[in-house]
């Protein structure tokens, strides 16, 4: 990949206030609510399109803290088509779950170097023929035109289609703010949309246009990052990340702490990739749509410093965020420990309260007259990971509202991590799903130990003569029914605390006994 280092695009030219657009617009680079609110993205991606069944999704994400969702959807050209009463009901239960909507065309992803990509004409077409449907809509949906439109195979080709595509939408009365995504896949990693940004904004005539680049393994340095980020502020051209990463993957390690900060740090907003359904499950945020079974790379994007659960804010077209409001919760009751372990400890504590209503706490550890983020949530408990074995720590917590007041901090809590477990890995096996001769499996490999593990070598056994036949996050050998797994590029890695998955699929005869002992580097696993 190659740098960055493409000149900051020139600044953005004000549109005049009678051309703005109905509900959520843009002004001065920044995007507003109709009511002058600044409002900042912080959610995630759901796979509607490959998933119609998962809506309850959208209640379970906002449950977590999210005041965003970007929906995944097809325009027929190479998924069936989201009809438009389904995405009639897609707006509802945004809508009903007080979350913003931005709704994507997945057709073009990869248009120029994947054969199989739409157009970003034919992904208009499809708006305006839902055009029905997103009248009224514009306080609550952003329409993203098309996902990652084009590949890496002349990417100088993104500028015209783009401005076409958005010129043809605004000439069929549109007036939603409109989302384009960078090319190369999203990534932008030759500048063509940083270079060209200025041009296709100011192709709009009402100025209600944002840029989503999409962060995954070309951003795996701080400055790479801030650079980019920095650049399109600075400009007064409105940005967000409206696709990222954190796990590693054959293509490198995307630095996703930067991303979120620097997010936060300039007021940008992010949609985390994605929250369940992924063919490699490493990027699924909830584990078979389980809010319970949050990923290690769930946690991290909900629960951790700067994420969704501390900086996240209610749109105020749903009363979040009210401006009036300065009252600050009450003090939340001094957290008690519990399930403490080697490398990880929960923690609750009794609710605040607020006159509006308490968002979410924040949990600081607390050591030398000084305080450190270590973990959010939307409840009155959470599990703090991460910690070092046989060390002593002391945790408080602080209670907020939607207009962002912070109570008072709590009383504080000891914490003394147990030693290392004997054991240097656990497995969790399960079977996905089965029919006749053949099945999916899932092997979650973690760490509970206190360095991280790199590089593994994974073995067990079936019992009933089953076959591994195609394997995802690891390579496999298997002699007989004995099954050895080396990691992929991209599950090398376990961090302490942290996890891997490989799935797989296999073929069996009348009985799927599954494996009972797991061993890792010859050591056994315990087995949850």
């Amino acid at each position: 990949m190659v740098a960055l280092g493409v000149l900051a695009p020139a600044p953005a030219q004000a549109r005049p206030d009678d051309l703005a657009a109905t509900g959520l617009h843009i002004a001065n680079g920044r995007l507003l609510e109709a009511n002058g609110n600044d409002f900042v993205m912080r959610g995630v991606n759901h796979a509607h399109t490959w998933y119609p069944g998962e809506l309850q999704s959208l209640a379970d994400i906002k449950a977590l803290g999210a005041n965003t969702v970007r929906v995944v959807l097809a325009d027929g050209h190479r998924w069936s088509a989201n009809s438009a009463s389904d995405v009639a009901n897609v707006i509802a239960q945004c809508k009903a779950n007080r979350l913003i909507c931005v709704l994507e065309v997945h057709d073009t992803t990869g248009y120029g170097e994947d054969s199989a990509a739409g157009t970003l004409d034919q992904a208009a077409d499809y708006w305006i023929g839902l055009k029905d449907v997103l009248a009224g809509q514009e306080n609550h949906v952003v329409i993203n035109i098309g996902n990652e439109p084009w590949g890496n195979t002349d990417p100088e080709g993104w500028t015209a289609p783009t401005i076409a595509a958005v010129k043809k939408l605004r000439a069929a009365g549109f007036q939603h703010t409109i989302m384009v995504d960078a090319p190369n896949w999203g990534q932008d990693w030759q500048g063509v949309m940083r270079a060209n940004a200025q041009s296709v904004y100011a192709a709009d005539t009402t100025g209600n246009l944002i840029f989503s680049i999409h962060m995954y393994s070309v951003f795996d340095t701080a400055a790479e990052i801030t650079d980019y980020l920095n650049a399109f502020v600075s400009a007064k051209l409105p940005l967000l990340i409206g696709e990222f990463g954190g796990p590693a993957d054959q293509w490198g390690d995307p630095d996703e702490d930067t991303m979120m900060a620097t997010a936060q740090q300039l007021n940008l907003g992010y949609l985390a990739w994605s929250w369940s359904g992924n063919t490699d499950p490493i990027l699924d945020l909830a584990t078979a749509f389980d809010p319970t079974r949050l990923s290690s790379w769930g946690r991290r994007v909900f629960n951790g410093v700067n994420g969704i659960a501390q900086t996240a804010k209610e749109a105020t077209v749903y009363g979040g965020g009210t401006p009036a409001d300065t009252q600050a919760p009450t003090t939340p009751g001094t957290p008690a420990a519990s399930a403490v372990t080697a490398t990880s400890a929960t923690l609750t504590w009794t609710a605040a309260t607020d006159n509006v209503g308490v968002t979410g706490y924040d949990v600081v550890r607390v050591g030398g007259g000084t305080e450190s983020a270590v973990a959010a949530s939307t409840t009155n408990a959470v599990t703090v990971t991460g910690l070092s074995a046989s060390t002593a720590y002391t945790f408080a917590v602080y209670a907020r509202d939607a207009a962002g007041n912070r109570s008072a901090r709590s009383g504080t809590v000891a914490v003394t991590t147990s030693s290392a477990p004997a054991t240097p890995c656990s497995v969790r096996y399960r079977v996905v799903g089965e029919w006749p001769g053949g099945f999916q499996g899932e092997i979650v490999l973690g760490n509970p130990g206190t360095a991280a593990i790199n590089g593994w070598k994974l073995a067990f056994a079936f019992a009933d003569g089953q076959t591994v036949t195609n394997m995802w996050g690891g390579t496999p050998t298997q002699s007989g029914g004995t099954v050895t797994v080396l990691p992929a590029s991209y599950t090398t890695t376990i961090p302490v605390g942290g996890s891997v998955t490989v799935g797989f699929i296999g073929a069996k005869g009348t009985t799927n006994t599954a494996p009972t002992a797991f061993t890792l580097n010859g050591s056994a696993c315990t087995t949850t």
